[in-house]
């Protein structure tokens, strides 16, 4: 594809199958950027989330376990409820309580309905086989990840956080104030922001390679991958969305993003940002290296833990195989198994042609209700096998200075 309009070509990474497919039938139009917008959004790779820096500094400041206590307080209560809060956290909160005048709750409420509907699919296929999986494509934000814990022992216990996590979020009323949705949310900035500040504390971190840890291109990034991949990934499986319901699912993780720190400037308000966005990760970050080899391992490797969830794990891997593609999927180490990419072809093609909704009155509604009891199910089990932690707390000792 040759440059147009001032536009650059694309980057080797959306050359290759099927990311070549993809970009050809998805999209609505060009979505290359130009020079202009490749300079102004690696701006972007310097800067952290400076109100959630500014309420870990001052978590430093006070005595031990002082500040993420008055921080508990006022995620749960409300700032009202500090007495004598620190203008750092009156800040944050200030950003965190303040609703966009753009906000349409009836498009959140949709858009908790259509992630209800995607069920065991979103949430184990999608999340891990493409969100996750393909996230570690992106060497840079891999770092922290890997510099924060024993792989093979945190990747199935972060796999079971993020996967409750995103339910919170995606239930229904799981976005107002006090919900667990909104309240995760912003226990999760601050989790970014404790690790942000571990990581620009560390000797060894390569600013010039790395850019700086935990950046606002990678939090745009994360933020892509929930909405736009997941999406994606279910199509992929042969569920079917329509425009208003794809509305409503980008409407949402915009404010999601807001939530989460995203700055403003780089939060898509539409799937054709939201396409953007991908294309400007893909020529900027994606770039596998062997931390994300390692990352891709941990996630996918057998573990030896019975025929089923190692056939599961299987088909897993050649899910992700088949729509990252060949080269991807080598770089990451997943395995190839040819019965089982048939296998997971097969199970789209049938999804797609029994698809009840489109014949039977109130299917859709049944499918939601079925949806949000499979996935609420799946992560219930998987967080009683590997011990998460919704507070996320064991990142309160990165705090510590010294």
């Amino acid at each position: 594809m040759a440059p147009e309009h001032g536009r650059l070509p694309n980057p080797p990474s959306l050359r290759e199958f099927p990311f070549n497919v993809f970009m050809r039938l998805l999209p609505q139009g060009d979505i290359r950027a130009t020079a202009g917008q490749h300079e102004s959004f690696r701006r972007y790779a310097d800067l952290g989330d400076p109100l959630a820096d500014d309420v870990v500094a001052m978590i430093q400041r006070l005595p031990t376990g002082v500040g993420r206590a008055m921080f508990e307080t006022a995620v749960e209560q409300g700032i009202e409820a500090v007495p004598d809060a620190p203008e750092e956290l009156r800040a944050f909160f200030a950003s965190i309580d303040d609703e966009p005048y753009w906000l349409d709750h009836d498009k959140l409420d949709l858009a908790a309905r259509v992630s209800m509907r995607t069920g065991v699919v979103g949430i184990g296929l999608a999340l891990p086989g493409l969100a996750l999986t393909g996230g570690y494509l992106a060497s840079k934000a891999d770092k922290p990840l890997v510099g924060t814990g024993d792989l093979y022992r945190m990747a199935p216990r972060r796999l079971n956080e993020t996967a409750t996590w995103y339910i919170d979020v995606t239930s229904p009323g799981g976005l107002r104030r006090f919900a667990p949705g909104f309240t995760g949310t912003v226990r999760v900035r601050l989790m970014h922001a404790l690790v942000r500040a571990a990581m620009n504390r560390r000797e060894d971190w390569d600013y010039d390679e790395w850019d700086a840890p935990v950046n606002q291109v990678q939090l745009a990034g994360t933020l892509m991958l929930f909405s736009l991949a997941n999406l994606a990934g279910c199509q992929a499986m042969g569920m079917r969305f329509s425009d208003r319901e794809r509305d409503a699912v980008f409407h949402f993780w915009r404010y999601v993003g807001l939530l989460m720190g995203v700055h403003p400037e780089l939060v898509p308000t539409s799937e054709a940002d939201t396409w953007r966005l991908f294309w400007l990760e893909a020529d900027t970050e994606f770039e596998p290296d062997e931390d994300s080899l390692r990352l891709a391992q941990a996630l996918h490797a057998n573990r030896h833990e019975g025929p089923v969830t190692e056939l599961a794990r299987a088909y897993l891997s050649s899910y992700s195989r088949l729509i990252l593609g060949k080269s991807n999927a080598d770089r990451l180490g997943l395995v190839d198994s040819k019965p089982l990419q048939a296998a997971v072809l097969a199970t789209s093609a049938v999804n797609r042609v029994f698809d009840l909704r489109r014949v039977v009155p109130g299917m859709t509604w049944l499918s939601e209700e079925l949806g949000q009891r499979a996935r609420l199910g799946l992560v219930t089990r998987g967080m009683a096998v590997t011990g998460g932690d919704r507070s996320y707390g064991r990142h309160d000792t990165l705090a510590a200075v010294g």
